[in-house]
C-alpha cells in the first residue's frame, strides 16, 4: 500500500494477481469533501472504507465496508439531522476495461488500484439523491414558511385557482 496524491491509498496487487486465493487487505479513510453531494452537509468524521482485494479463480474482486457518519439536511424541511450509512463494497477489477462494455468493473492501472477512487465511486453512486429527516416529514409551510413537523401554521389552506369560483358560491351560501 502507498498513498498517491492528498488522500488517495494505492494498493499494490502484483502479489494476488497471478495467484488464485490470495488477499491483499486495504482500511482507507475517504477524503469527506469528495463525498459532499446533495443533502449531505457534512461528516461527523471522515468516512472510512475496509476490506480486502481477493483473487477468486483469476477474477479481482474488492469487497467489504464503508461507514460513513453523515451531517444531513433534510430536503423538505430543511433540518440538519445525523445519519449513518454502512455500505457493502462488491466491485470488480480487470486489467483491460471498456467503458461501454463494462460499467461495473473497475479498471486496474498498472500493478494495482486506488481504492480510495473505488470506494468513493461506489458511495456517491449508492447515496440517495433526496435525504429527509423521516419517512412523514410535512415539510414547510409555503405560505409563512413554518416547520409543519413541528405542528399546524394556522395559515388558511390555499385555494386552487380552478375551483375559486366555485368556494365563492359556497361561502356565498353560508352568508343566507
Amino acid at each position: 500500500m502507498r498513498w498517491r496524491g492528498n488522500k488517495s491509498m494505492w494498493l499494490d496487487l502484483r502479489k494476488i494477481i497471478e495467484s488464485p486465493g490470495a488477499s491483499a487487505p486495504f482500511a482507507v479513510t475517504l477524503d469527506p469533501e469528495q463525498l459532499r453531494i446533495g443533502a449531505i452537509a457534512g461528516f461527523k468524521r471522515p468516512p472510512e472504507a475496509r476490506g480486502e482485494v481477493v483473487n477468486t479463480a483469476g477474477l479481482l474482486n474488492l469487497r467489504g465496508e464503508l461507514r460513513a457518519e453523515m451531517i444531513c439536511v433534510c430536503d423538505r424541511c430543511g433540518t440538519a439531522f445525523d445519519r449513518e450509512k454502512i455500505l457493502p463494497l462488491d466491485a470488480p477489477l480487470a486489467a483491460d476495461v471498456s467503458d461501454e462494455a463494462s460499467p461495473d468493473v473497475f479498471p486496474i492501472e498498472g500493478d494495482g488500484i486506488d481504492v480510495s477512487a473505488v470506494a468513493e465511486t461506489l458511495f456517491i453512486l449508492n447515496t440517495e439523491s433526496k435525504c429527509l429527516c423521516r419517512d412523514d416529514c410535512k415539510g414547510l409551510c409555503p405560505q409563512c414558511g413554518k416547520n409543519l413537523n413541528d405542528g399546524p401554521c394556522g395559515c388558511a389552506a390555499p385555494v386552487d385557482p380552478r375551483l375559486a369560483a366555485l368556494a365563492q358560491l359556497l361561502d356565498g351560501g353560508d352568508e343566507q
